[in-house]
């Protein structure tokens, strides 16, 4: 009997244990994702760099700022080559960001470690976006040699619901079926110039 109690007292310590640590971790794990604000000061390029990406890929520069520097391996070899530059007379301006409070303690304990100027290290982190920006402008002036082409189809799809109008009555079905295409393409152009005016900040960077 007294074994028994024994094994039943252990098995809810171990429990108690187990769950106090798993609470530990997730309170460390909440904490690390709560939202603070934290300002750089950083060149006007890299300002507009975060903000055409964050645009273009429809997500928070946020996300992009934890992206960049969650990886502590890659933030590290970020540092380490910053020792080897010598620091630019660029004008910067300062800007207030919503970043992970993980992400912020993160950059701070790489620039204390390898003794970095954290707006330094933000501005050289962003610079490992600009290829993204590179094939953004690129797509971007693909869409546009496609939006040409286009707008002579959805003036081919109107001549074509015109000449269905002649050719039918309005209750046909084949009319029907022409009228909702023309419909389809008059909303996917739209949709389509939406997204091209979208880009057309990167044609500046």
């Amino acid at each position: 009997m007294d074994e028994v109690y024994k094994e039943i007292t252990m098995r809810n310590k171990n429990k108690s244990v187990e769950f106090v640590m798993l609470s530990d971790t997730y309170s460390a794990d909440l904490r690390g994702r709560q939202s603070v604000r934290t300002t750089f000061k950083l060149t006007p390029r890299s300002i507009d760099a975060l903000s055409l990406l964050a645009g273009q890929l429809g997500i928070k520069q946020k996300s992009i700022f934890d992206h960049l520097v969650d990886d502590t391996r890659a933030l590290q070899a970020l540092a380490r080559e910053l020792e080897k530059r010598e620091a630019l007379n660029e004008e910067r301006v300062p800007k207030t960001y919503v970043i992970s409070r993980k992400t912020l303690e993160n950059l701070e304990q790489v620039c204390r470690r390898y003794q970095t100027p954290r707006d330094a290290l933000v501005e050289f982190s962003i610079e490992r976006i600009m290829p993204l920006l590179k094939e953004e402008k690129k797509k971007h002036r693909s869409r546009q040699k496609l939006q040409a082409k286009l707008a002579q189809f959805l003036v081919d799809s109107r001549a074509l619901l015109e000449d269905a109008d002649k050719m039918l009555d309005r209750d046909d079905p084949v009319f029907h079926q022409v009228y909702q295409m023309v419909r389809a393409a008059q909303s996917g152009c739209e949709e389509i110039d939406q997204i091209i005016e979208k880009g057309r900040r990167l044609e500046e960077f």
